[in-house]
C-alpha cells in the first residue's frame, strides 16, 4: 500500500540554505562532493587515531561507503529538520554541521567535544545544529525521534525529523509500537533504515523473514520504499518527497535505503561473514567516485578543483587532530553535570 507524490521539495545548501535548482545543479555536486570528503576522510583519520596512535577508545563505528545517505538527506532538508541515528553518528553529525574540531575531540573524550567528551564515538550530540544522537541502544532512537516529532507537531512547527536506524534495529520491539503511533497521529518523522546488509555480521536473510525492510511499513499503512542509498540523487530524491508529504500533514514515511559500510561493524570486527570479493564489488560504487565522475563529466568543476577541495578537506582533517590533542581533559566536577536531578530526592550529593 505504496502511495508516493511525485514532486520534490525545494532543496538546500548547507552554507547558506539558499535553494538550488532540484535536477541538480552545479553547486548541489560540488557541495555532495565535498561533505562526502569531508566525512570519508574524517573516518579514516579517527580510525588512523584510533589503530595506530591509540588516542581513541572504546567503540567506533566508521560510516565510510555510506556517505551518500547523509549528503543527499541534507540538501533534501533544512537546517532546522532534526537528525537522529544510532551509534554510527560520525557522518551525520558532521554533515549536520557538528566542526571536525568538536567531533575529533569527542572521540578523544575532551572536554571540547560536541558532548562535552562524555559520549565518546557512539553518543555525538548538538542541539545548536538540531543533532540528537548518537545512541547506544539499538534501536532506542526510533521512538526517539517519533517524540522529536511530536514535539514538533506540537509546537505547530514546519520542521520535519529524519530518525535514521540500521538493519539489525529492524527487529526490534520499539520499531512496531512506533510506526503505529508515528501513523496514529500523523507525526512528521521519516523514518531511514541505512541497510548495509549485515547488522553487526549477519545477513538479514538468516535474522528474517521478511528481507524486504520497506515493507514493514504495509501493517501500518505507512508510505514506504526501497532507494539505492549509495546514489546521492536518488536518496534526495526519495527524502524529499517523504519531506513534502510529512509538511502537508501526511504524516510518516519509512525509506530502506540499501547501502554497504567498507569497513566492519566496528573497528574491532574481523569481518569473517563476506568476502574481499564482495567488498571490492561495493567499492565499484562508490558514491564518491561517482559525484566526481558526474562533475567533470559535465563539467561543472576540473581534476584541479575537485583536488584543490581534497586539500581544504585534508586541512580541516588535520586540524581536527590538532585540534583534539591540544584540548583539556573534562574536569572532576563534570561527572555530576548534565544528569538528571529530583531535587526533592534525599540523598543529592553537594
Amino acid at each position: 500500500m505504496r502511495y508516493f507524490l511525485s514532486t520534490l521539495s525545494p532543496i538546500f545548501a548547507l552554507q547558506n540554505f539558499e535553494p538550488l535548482s532540484t535536477k541538480f545543479s552545479k553547486e548541489t555536486y560540488l557541495y555532495w562532493y565535498e561533505l562526502m570528503q569531508l566525512i570519508r576522510q574524517f573516518e579514516l583519520k579517527s580510525e588512523e587515531m584510533y589503530k595506530m596512535a591509540g588516542k581513541i577508545r572504546g567503540f567506533f563505528h566508521a560510516y565510510i561507503g555510506q556517505e551518500a545517505i547523509a549528503a543527499g538527506c541534507m540538501t533534501a532538508t533544512g537546517p532546522n529538520d532534526p537528525f537522529i541515528t544510532a551509534y554510527r553518528d560520525h557522518g551525520l553529525a558532521l554533515a549536520k554541521g557538528v566542526s571536525a574540531d568538536s567531533c575529533m575531540a569527542e572521540l578523544y573524550g575532551k572536554a571540547t567535544g560536541c558532548a562535552k567528551g562524555k559520549g565518546g564515538s557512539m553518543h555525538f550530540f548538538s542541539v545548536e545544529h538540531k543533532f540528537y544522537g548518537g545512541h547506544g541502544i539499538v534501536g532506542a532512537q526510533i521512538g526517539t525521534g517519533a517524540g522529536l516529532a511530536f514535539a514538533e507537531k506540537y509546537k505547530g512547527t514546519d520542521n520535519v525529523v529524519l530518525c535514521y536506524f540500521g538493519d539489525g534495529a529492524a527487529r526490534q520491539g520499539i520499531l512496531h509500537e512506533t510506526f503505529n503511533l508515528a501513523m496514529l497521529w500523523k507525526l512528521p518523522v521519516i523514518f531511514i533504515c541505512e541497510n548495509n546488509n549485515y547488522a553487526m555480521g549477519t545477513s538479514i536473510e538468516r535474522t528474517s523473514n521478511v528481507v524486504d525492510i520497506y515493507k514493514l511499513a504495509d501493517a501500518y499503512e505507512m508510505p514506504a520504499d526501497k532507494v539505492d542509498g549509495m546514489t546521492p540523487e536518488l536518496v534526495h530524491d526519495s527524502v524529499a518527497r517523504a519531506v513534502k508529504r510529512a509538511k502537508e500533514g501526511g504524516g510518516p514515511t519509512l525509506l530502506e535505503m540499501k547501502t554497504y559500510r567498507y569497513k566492519g561493524h566496528s573497528v574491532s570486527d574481523p569481518q569473517k561473514y563476506r568476502s574481499k570479493d564482495e567488498v571490492d564489488e561495493y567499492k565499484n560504487q562508490d558514491p564518491i567516485t561517482k559525484v566526481a565522475n558526474t562533475i567533470l563529466e559535465n563539467g561543472f568543476a576540473l581534476q584541479s578543483d575537485l583536488d584543490a577541495i581534497d586539500q581544504k578537506i585534508n586541512a580541516i582533517v588535520e586540524q581536527s587532530v590538532k585540534f583534539a590533542e591540544e584540548s583539556p581533559w573534562p574536569a572532576d566536577d563534570e561527572l555530576l553535570k548534565d544528569v538528571y536531578v529530583d531535587q526533592d530526592y534525599p540523598f543529592i550529593v553537594d
